[in-house]
């Protein structure tokens, strides 16, 4: 989900537009936000605390001097923990003491001490909209760099039509997403990920296959998607979880994944094949359970999706993956010219905990040379691979 892991601070002031905050709040967690609310004293007389509670699934903060079972200053806890703050709506009298430094609630307390991004949604009557005292305060907030989504044109609860109406849920949304997740060097490209093992028959009991969870590939699927790509993922065996964002092909066998990669070599961009297909299979399949003391097994080729993939891309790109035990950049290098790859990246599977693990440790092969990185999340990798591709 685009916003897995982030943290939102909802700051929510007394207006009639109060209701539309429950949507956003909603969107918010469907994109996978982490999402706090602060209501003030007004607030809460639009919309009770346990409807935001509920659409959270979080404590709704309204009492600057609540005694919480643990100590922790409060403000200053959600201040440090936000990724983002959006105050929706945004009153007149909320801007103004924005603006002017004024601290004596939970909502403005918070406001100040947060060093993370900050939003105002404003909505009030159009003539307090046009007032010179709030264009002058909305103006302050902006010169400090808080950014504005822009009261919309419509009728009022006042009565009044015009300016004034607070932006509807999903362009706050859309303007924080962006805020959030500022690249979108992938958009209208298209990406195809093989992600997670495959597996290959012995008997109608057991099967080949191998250690790969798939989070290296999933996390390539998500970074891909919120830098605007369009991603198609080639699946086999996994336990990571893929973004539902993707088009998923779910395959067991190295043949099935070879061929719904190659019939998409024309319709895709990008190929990334973080998956971990078997590069042998048995020659014969028992269908019955083999019972002996001892087992001999004839294996053959399975065909090689990344090679087939280089020699029918022309001139899209292709990165391919490496996991070695010895010789890892001369072997990375040689996978690279043999696929007609254009990114190789390498895994000391003797030096790193590769499999199953949130952390990678990789090395990046290029035509030009290789650059060793240290340990880090498979997120920031995926990041990593990407900003190569985008290059």
């Amino acid at each position: 989900m685009i916003l897995q892991g982030k943290n939102i601070v909802i700051g929510v002031t007394g207006g009639i537009a109060v209701y539309k905050v429950c949507q956003v709040v909603r969107s918010f967690k469907k994109l996978g936000a982490n999402v706090d609310v602060i209501m003030t004293e007004n607030a809460a007389r639009f919309v009770t605390p346990l409807t935001f509670e509920t659409l959270s699934c979080r404590p709704v903060v309204t009492d600057m001097f609540h005694r919480s079972v643990h100590y922790e200053v409060e403000h200053i806890s959600l201040a440090n923990k936000a990724d983002l703050l959006v105050v929706c709506p945004a009153t007149a009298n909320a801007v103004g003491k924005f603006a002017c430094g004024i601290a004596d609630d939970m909502l403005s307390t918070t406001f100040m001490a947060t060093t993370a991004p900050k939003v105002v949604c404003p909505a009030m009557n159009t003539n307090m909209y046009h007032s010179d005292a709030f264009r002058t305060n909305l103006n302050t907030l902006a010169q400090r760099g808080v950014q504005v989504v822009n009261a919309g044109c419509g009728f009022l609860a006042c009565g009044d039509n015009g300016d004034g109406r607070m932006a509807e849920p999903q362009e706050i949304v859309d303007f924080c997403v962006k805020i959030l997740c500022p690249k979108q060097d992938l958009a209208g490209k298209k990406v195809l990920v093989t992600c997670g093992a495959t597996a290959e028959k012995l008997d109608d009991a057991r099967c080949i296959t191998n250690f790969s969870s798939g989070k290296m590939g999933s996390a390539i699927i998500t970074a891909a998607l919120n830098r605007g790509a369009e991603v198609t993922v080639v699946l086999g065996i996994h336990t990571a979880a893929i973004d539902k964002r993707a088009a998923v092909i779910d395959v067991q066998t190295t043949q099935q994944m070879y061929d719904e990669v190659t019939s998409r070599v024309s319709d895709h961009d990008v190929f990334i094949m973080a998956g971990a297909p078997c590069d042998y299979r048995p020659k014969t399949i028992s269908y019955s359970k083999i019972k002996s003391d001892s087992l001999s097994v004839d294996f053959v080729k399975n065909p090689d999706i990344a090679q087939a993939v280089g020699k029918a891309k022309k001139n899209k790109f292709l990165c391919v993956f490496a996991a070695e035990t010895d010789n890892g950049v001369q072997n990375a290098r040689d996978k690279l010219i043999k696929k007609h790859a254009d990114l190789a990246v390498l895994n000391n599977i003797k030096q790193n905990d590769v499999f199953g693990s949130d952390t990678n440790v990789v090395t990046l092969v290029t035509a030009d040379g290789y650059t060793d990185y240290p340990k880090m999340s498979k997120a920031d990798v995926a990041n990593l691979i990407l900003d190569k591709v985008t290059k």
